[in-house]
């Protein structure tokens, strides 16, 4: 009966986590008790033969459930994939049980949430590795206190906090008699829980008005234009551009006059989505001077994306953005730098390891490009830098369009730094620099612009100057306790077989 018990705890802390993964407004309440859930009943039910199977199920299947569509495979590749993931994922869960041998009362509680972070942050540096997708810190979009946090930790703490009172929640429950014992750590933890929530709703609450707010808008690609995969192919040379000249021509038109539109309107800074201003490259320069001459003569700032494409060589796709002036000069040409696993990896050139920056007329303007953003530890240059601006084009697809949206806000209370998201079929939105959401606009209802007021300026943050220090000390955190366990043990064992007691 009781195994029964820890396998129907099992089931619903996985469907809870896919519920979780899948949707923000279910995951800022339901991340919580699904990893309560998952970690007790793995804590309870005996390892050999059922423990180890029933958990990994249950952790395999709330995976597969919230990340279906939200990554770029399908079929059986991407089941493969889930399991591949649920092996690292299940790292934490193993180092807890091992832990747990060796320590006992409130410090095994940490023992899981530095695991789980040291797993996360090790994961999302690794070459060609999936960045921050799948933290769990981002099932917290919405809880805008909580959020804060990132200006200090990163995501990781986010995540060290969620996991943290799990392993609490599970630890109590476990040991229910005991109420004296529990008081300490139970307290301990909400104690920090709720001075994180106090510091974030002062954070949001004290932050001074801006001076300075512009006029922004983000333009995108004219609906049904290409068919499904079209751009793809044209960008990797595998449909000639002569033969889709007629597209590309109605594609420009469509984002020169909508953009003009816009700068009429009065708009400072317009930006143009992540790729979708396909362009043969002997047909760029001609391209950016048409560019030029009409950010000259509205004078406003025009963050102008490009997919440039040179069929026939290695890497014949070019992920780009020039960002020009009001007097018509070219500011800077940035290169996308973190392309994604697959497809853009190999067909892409990258650039220089930097993101771009420079101070302009309305401030200090910086730029990276969709999957840049999710590295944290990348993009923290432009909260070192102090940008006034952040400029991020991206490119979507519908299953991932909120999620990758509501990721952008991380990223702007991390840096302290506004950010104005320029999406196709998906969701351009401009943030403040505590992550608040000021517009949004999706384009899958049909909306071809967005137009709002940003509010200029930066912010210090923690983040900015210390970045992944507390996610490194997860690491060494949980090297230590696992250590510290084995020897622990040991100790134990072998003071148990000198016993006199024990011998008798």
């Amino acid at each position: 009966m009781s195994q029964s018990k820890n396998l129907a705890r099992l089931a619903v802390g996985a469907l809870l986590l896919g519920g979780s993964f899948r949707s923000s407004s279910i995951g800022v309440v339901a991340a919580w008790p699904a990893l309560a859930c998952l970690l007790y009943g793995w804590r309870q039910i005996p390892l050999l033969r059922v423990g180890f199977p029933a958990a990994w199920l249950a952790l395999y299947t709330g995976l597969a459930i919230g990340h279906l569509g939200h990554w770029p495979f399908r079929g059986p590749t991407y089941f493969a994939v889930v399991a591949m993931t649920t092996l690292v994922s299940f790292v934490p869960f193993a180092v807890d049980r091992w832990i747990r041998r060796g320590l006992v009362g409130w410090p095994s509680t940490l023992g899981f949430p530095l695991a789980w972070v040291a797993v996360e942050f090790l994961t999302s540096r690794a070459p060609g590795g999936p960045q921050t997708w799948g933290a769990i810190g981002y099932t917290q979009y919405g809880n805008l206190p909580l959020m804060q946090l990132a200006s200090v930790t990163g995501i990781w703490g986010i995540g060290f906090l969620v996991t943290w009172v799990a392993s609490v929640a599970s630890w109590a429950a476990g040991r229910a008699p005991a109420a004296r014992e529990l008081r300490g750590p139970v307290l301990a933890c909400g104690a920090v829980v709720s001075l994180v929530l106090l510091a974030g709703g002062v954070r949001l609450a004290l932050a001074p008005r801006s001076p300075r707010s512009i006029r922004v808008a983000a333009v995108t690609l004219p609906p049904n234009l290409f068919g499904p995969g079209e751009m793809f192919r044209i960008a990797d040379g595998r449909v000639p551009a002569q033969t889709v000249a007629d597209k590309l021509q109605r594609l420009h038109e469509w984002f020169f006059s909508h953009t003009e539109r816009e700068a009429i309107a009065g708009a400072q800074v317009v930006a143009w989505p992540e790729m979708n201003f396909l362009v043969p490259a002997q047909e760029e320069a001609a391209a950016i001077e048409r560019a030029r001459q009409l950010s000259a003569r509205y004078h406003f700032h025009l963050a102008m994306a490009l997919g440039t494409v040179t069929p026939g060589t290695a890497h014949p796709f070019e992920n780009k953005e020039v960002l020009i002036g009001p007097d018509g000069a070219v500011i800077y040409s940035y290169l996308k730098n973190r392309p994604v696993a697959g497809w853009e990896a190999s067909v892409m050139r990258t650039g220089d390891g930097r993101v771009a920056m420079a101070d302009t007329t309305i401030g200090r303007i910086s730029s990276a490009i969709c999957f840049d953003n999710d590295a944290p530890e990348f993009v923290r240059q432009i909260g070192s830098g102090r940008a006034d601006l952040w400029i991020l084009p991206a490119n979507d697809w519908e299953a991932v369009g909120e999620l990758h949206f509501e990721m952008a806000a991380f990223r702007a209370i991390e840096n302290g730094t506004p950010i104005l998201r320029a999406a196709a079929t998906g969701i351009s939105g401009v943030f403040d620099a505590r992550g608040r959401v000021l517009a949004a606009t999706d384009h899958l209802a049909g909306a071809s612009t967005m137009a709002a007021s940003l509010p200029l300026g930066g912010v210090p943050t923690v983040y900015a100057r210390i970045g992944d220090l507390f996610a490194w000390a997860c690491v060494l955190g949980s090297v230590l306790m696992t250590v510290a366990s084995a020897w622990r043990a040991r100790s134990t064992a072998a003071l148990w077989r000198i016993s006199p007691s024990a011998s008798a």
